[in-house]
């Protein structure tokens, strides 16, 4: 008599089980565009889970790393206006040396912190720094930096704490604190309802609040249901929210520009849309093509030896930009472009996964996110994404014409 399979004979005598699949997202948002206008959209799933809310494309999330794109559009305004340069030392703007003990001869510029080659680091969470606490102090120790790599050897890895550094930098600029610039200068002027960690978002916007969970259900962030937060910065436990104590330029990690930023996926679209306009926006200038151009070239390319890839998916890098894909040996970067090359950023935090991806090209381009994913999921074949990021991609894709 001929044996089952071993998978068959194990199934039906109860001794193995197959995998259930995973979940699906609690939440996932798509939004195509081309450089004038919105092409097509979806929005599935429940934006706030106590009252059932069921979310829509214009619903603000907190979209993670894509935020560092939007901090860089203010600081090339700043060049623009001749008050910071990308190439100079920023120890003069911050007012105290901010230099690699291991390279103390080594400045380091703004190109450097933008397109993370400047030889910070992330140590245990680091950057994220409580009202009172200072980035002076936090760059002080010496696991903030790498020890083997300096500013100007063009050693890539992706580092949270750049961004608080460039908020206080921007701080010091202005003399204004770094979220309330940001909404005027940046936010406003794109007619963006959208903040960085809610002071400056309406109250119609905190009302449409989306929430993250994990993936086991819980909250995680922005569970707030109508209500802004107590307290929209990091304080010690028990420590007084008092933002009377803020100084310019002491504390850039207050409110968020690495990932704090409140944007729903249309709002995305339309810094998307400034971005393949050459800087402008409904007839608004909000940047000039040259800056336009320094923003989406490449600083950064993976050689197989010059940086940390995140697993394949890092592998080029401008100024708080990726470019996918890159067809270099190690790279798993191409989510399924069909050939085309997409310049923006992606975000992940707190169970969201999220992008906002430009075709120049094609003056088209692509913003999603997807809620309820596990910090750490398995890859899609053939991509460093997980499935369920890979799917949000694939799906807004889809929407673009052929």
């Amino acid at each position: 008599m001929r044996a089952f399979p071993l998978i068959l004979a194990l199934a039906l005598t109860g001794c193995a089980t197959m995998s259930p699949p995973p979940p699906p997202p609690d939440t996932e948002v798509g939004v195509a565009f081309n450089r004038t206008s919105e092409i097509a959209s979806f929005a599935d799933g429940i934006a706030d889970p106590q009252s059932h809310r069921a979310v829509t494309a214009d619903d603000p999330v907190r979209v993670a790393s894509i935020s560092k794109l939007v901090v860089a559009i203010g600081v090339l305004k700043l060049v623009e206006a001749g008050k910071l340069d990308l190439d100079a030392d920023v120890s003069a703007t911050l007012g105290w040396p901010l230099r690699n003990p291991a390279f103390p001869d080594r400045p380091v510029t703004l190109r450097q912190l933008l397109s993370h080659i400047s030889s910070v680091r992330d140590n245990d969470d680091q950057y994220a720094i409580p009202l009172g606490g200072t980035v002076r102090a936090a760059m002080a120790d010496p696991r903030s930096w790498d020890p083997a790599h300096g500013p100007g050897d063009g050693y890539f890895t992706y580092g949270n704490m750049n961004f608080p550094i460039i908020g206080s930098i921007v701080e010091r600029s202005t003399g204004e604190r770094f979220d309330q610039w940001m909404k005027r200068e940046v936010l406003g002027p794109m007619k963006l309802d959208a903040c960085y960690n809610w002071p400056t978002c309406s109250d119609a916007a905190v009302a449409k609040a989306v929430e993250l969970d994990g993936p086991d259900g819980n909250p995680q962030k922005d569970d707030l249901h109508g209500v802004r937060p107590a307290c929209p910065v990091f304080v010690k436990d028990g420590a007084a929210c008092d933002l009377d104590r803020w100084k310019p330029g002491e504390n850039g990690a207050l409110f968020g520009p690495q990932g704090g930023l409140r944007m729903s996926a249309r709002g995305l679209t339309r810094v998307g849309r400034m971005l393949l306009n050459g800087g402008t926006l409904d007839g608004v200038r909000i940047l000039t093509p040259r800056s336009i151009d320094a923003l989406l070239g490449q600083v950064w390319q993976f050689n197989g030896r010059n940086g940390e890839t995140e697993k394949g998916f890092l592998c080029s890098y401008g100024l708080a930009t990726q470019q996918i894909p890159i067809r270099v040996a190690g790279c798993k970067d191409d989510p399924g472009t069909g050939g085309a090359i997409f310049v923006g950023h992606a975000g992940d935090a707190y169970g969201l996964k999220a992008g906002l991806w430009i075709d120049r090209a094609r003056g088209v381009g692509i913003a999603y996110y997807v809620t309820g994913i596990a910090e750490f999921p398995p890859p899609a074949p053939g991509t460093a994404m997980g499935v369920a990021e890979r799917n949000a991609f694939r799906r807004t894709f889809a929407l673009l014409p052929r």
